[in-house]
């Protein structure tokens, strides 16, 4: 099937079984339907090879608006289903989708909507911040809260156990030794060998989602910047463009490329720091040293050239906040050929090094199955046989002036991820040479227009750890009436558990490393 018309062949095979309605928005299209065919539709999508991508919901007067975003081949199927709030249930699309778990319940926790027949339905986001039948994103839940003195601990958690001879438990976090975000960790072992993880995330819960309603579009834009610090441009960008999106604009080519050459600035610098840390975690201290010394003289660059280390603020609707003389050009250019050499050089070493070898290879093993079923994405995905990249798979400028190869392991395990992160920084640099190539005089903002009232967007692009998938919804009055931004992480977080089975406990923290969730990121 060809990637053009794969959607109106899977239209006419779901319209068999259940009424859909069709409405095209953005950059996806979107179909509507009953909410009783809600878990059937998930079952025909499976069976055509769509991948589950995301799902939030939103309430508008007395309905809840449920959605979940589907992709094959690059085209985005957007479906929706309206419950009234008198009794919110609908049935479970996990039970199909292990990706939609806990997005599911991270919507039954802050909107109260029951999914029937979900596989796990223990709280996820609620820790005992609110009280029963408080409900955080609903609409007539103050943003303040409704604080009643210390929040208690979260001692009762009911977490699986295992049981048998030899079996113990290592509870790990969710305070951890290093400057790292919160996190809980609860193993079972036998002797050295995991037998179980699992993960209890969302102590660094922000309120993101409800704290950006009411925001006007520039506001909007920082609080997306702030999202997961070290993906700001990734996360603003995603946020401009649906917000674009809805408002009808189309931003210049050079604001464009500027983007462009910030977000692969941004991926260039946190591979660095993720390829040395790996490293670190099996005591080669050289290579770490080294990687973080290349990764700060690239971070002084932004500094000098865009005004900030991490690059917060530089992309802001319709566009980018700060130009790029042709002596940044030439200073970027010239940084990029110094990071070749010395980087080759260090590449050189780690490859030649026996020690590291054997503590990286098949260590963390992710199988490609696994991956496909948790809808896996970014250097995770890639290096477990998942070919999908947005920058290639649903161009979008300046990507769709140039040709974005894409790096692709199949082993699966941590020296896959290793060599995956390499291979993008490779690529990132021959792009950001590409688009100073490219850049022509013009303007790097567009004017703003007021969307109406009801006008929504979906941002899709790819992050330094994958797609980044942002939703928006206006109010009137320019006014942000409904954000959702869901980070790789998300998506990622879950194949943590699976990829560290039958790896020996010491192992643990480079499995983890290899991966490089981010807690803040999945934590709204």
């Amino acid at each position: 099937m060809s990637r053009s018309n794969w959607t109106a062949d899977f239209l006419i095979r779901v319209s068999t079984n259940i009424t859909v309605t069709h409405i095209d928005i953005s950059s996806a299209t979107l179909w509507q339907i009953e909410s009783y065919a809600w878990q059937r539709f998930a079952e025909l999508a499976v069976q055509q090879n769509l991948r589950w991508a995301a799902g939030w919901a939103e309430q508008l007067d007395k309905r809840f608006f449920i959605n979940a975003c589907f992709e094959k081949h690059g085209e985005y199927v957007l479906l929706r289903t309206i419950i009234d709030d008198s009794n919110p249930e609908l049935p479970s699309q996990a039970t199909v989708y292990p990706a939609a778990n806990r997005s599911e319940r991270h919507t039954q926790d802050l909107f109260g909507i029951k999914f029937i027949g979900h596989p796990d339905n223990r709280r996820w986001t609620r820790h005992q911040a609110w009280i029963e039948k408080n409900y955080p994103l609903r609409k007539d839940f103050p943003v303040q809260g409704t604080p009643v003195g210390i929040t208690p601990p979260d001692r009762d958690y009911p977490f699986i156990k295992a049981h048998g001879q030899g079996v113990y438990e290592i509870p790990v976090g969710p305070v951890h030794a290093g400057i790292i975000e919160p996190g809980h960790f609860r193993f079972q072992a036998v002797g050295e060998l995991i037998l179980n993880l699992e993960e209890r995330l969302g102590y660094t819960h922000k309120g993101i989602e409800k704290i950006a309603e009411g925001r006007e579009p520039e506001s909007l834009a920082r609080l997306a910047g702030r999202i997961s610090g070290d993906t700001t441009v990734g996360h603003c960008w995603a946020a401009c463009m649906a917000m674009e999106q809805a408002a009808g604009i189309e931003i210049p080519a050079r604001a464009a490329l500027i983007r462009g050459i910030l977000a692969e600035r941004e991926r260039v610098a946190n591979h660095l720091g993720d390829i040395g840390a790996i490293c670190n975690d099996v005591a080669f201290v050289f290579a770490q040293m080294q990687l973080t010394r290349l990764r700060e003289l690239w971070l002084r660059t932004n500094a000098t050239v865009f005004g900030h280390r991490l690059l917060m603020d530089t992309i802001v609707p319709g566009g980018v906040a700060c130009d790029l003389s042709s002596a940044s050009c030439a200073l970027i250019k010239n940084d990029i050929a110094e990071l070749r050499m010395e980087l080759a050089e260090v590449i050189l070493v780690l490859d030649l090094n026996s020690s590291l070898e054997d503590r990286l290879y098949t260590a963390g093993f992710l199988s490609e199955e696994i991956a496909a079923a948790f809808g896996t994405l970014g250097y995770v995905g890639r290096a477990s046989g998942q070919d999908k990249d947005v920058r290639r798979d649903a161009p979008y400028a300046p990507y769709n002036r140039v040709t974005v190869k894409v790096a692709l392991e199949t082993q699966g395990d941590i020296a896959s991820r290793f060599w995956v992160r390499y291979k993008e920084i490779r690529t990132a640099l021959r792009l950001i040479e590409n688009f100073i190539d490219q850049l022509a005089a013009g303007d790097i903002r567009s004017e703003w227009k007021t969307p109406l009232a009801g006008s929504e967007g979906l941002g899709i692009v790819e992050g330094w750890r994958g797609e980044i998938i942002s939703y928006i919804r206006f109010d009137a009055d320019n006014k942000i009436a409904r954000f959702y931004p869901r980070d790789p992480s998300q998506l990622n977080w879950p194949a943590l558990e699976k990829l560290v089975l039958n790896n020996i406990v010491p192992d643990f923290p480079v499995c983890n490393k290899s991966l490089n969730g981010s807690y803040s990121g999945n934590d709204l």
